[in-house]
């Protein structure tokens, strides 16, 4: 198995990806066990900081390096949080604080106009200065609840109604969610694009 650096410090996304990864034969080791911390992120899309994560794991790690970008982007909002979603209630906020902040942005928002999607991009990097990054991306389209709802999942998975599951992320199980997110559909395209 190739070892490969997961480049976060977010221990729910290292759940999410390391087993689907162990299957595209990499031993998946996440930088927070090698001490690395996370740069800046200064990019102004999904994709600049997903390269900008994987180009630093791989070059403090000195192994090939995988990072994910991915947030939630809400149409009402002019699609806010969107890379701002980790650290949409400020620097010290957390999961349930951006929470509370998404529901309060949109408390005068009726059902109907509360749709969002789920973004991921996903990139590889071989090493730091690897020119031709392989880089997949996932969506889910979805809208935002009224309150939370289930106990399952991170982020804004209590939040974010999938009308394909009829339910929130939250509410599905850890496997079932791990077939349909925005991340597995990165994955999955990311496999795809490993076997050619």
């Amino acid at each position: 198995m190739q070892k490969i650096v997961l480049a976060t410090g977010n221990q729910g996304k290292v759940k999410e990806m390391a087993d689907v990864l162990a299957t595209f034969g990499f031993e998946v080791i996440a930088q927070t066990d090698l001490g690395i911390e996370s740069p800046e992120e200064t990019g102004l899309t999904f994709v600049e900081n997903a390269l900008l994560k994987a180009r630093y794991a791989a070059e403090k790690s000195g192994l090939p390096a995988i990072a994910d970008d991915s947030g939630l982007v809400v149409n009402a909002l002019n699609g806010a949080p969107g890379l701002y979603s980790a650290r949409y209630a400020g620097e010290e906020g957390n999961d349930a604080k951006n929470r509370q902040k998404l529901l309060a942005e949109l408390a005068s928002i009726p059902k109907e106009k509360r749709q969002a999607k789920f973004v991921s991009c996903i990139v590889l990097l071989q090493h730091p200065t690897d020119p031709s990054p392989i880089i997949a991306e996932g969506e889910c389209q979805g809208m935002i609840g009224f309150e939370e709802k289930g106990e399952n999942g991170f982020g804004y998975d209590s939040l974010f109604f999938s009308p394909e599951q009829g339910c929130t992320f939250a509410e599905l199980e850890t496997s079932e969610k791990k077939k349909i997110s925005h991340r597995a559909r990165a994955l999955q395209t990311l496999k795809t694009k490993l076997s050619v």
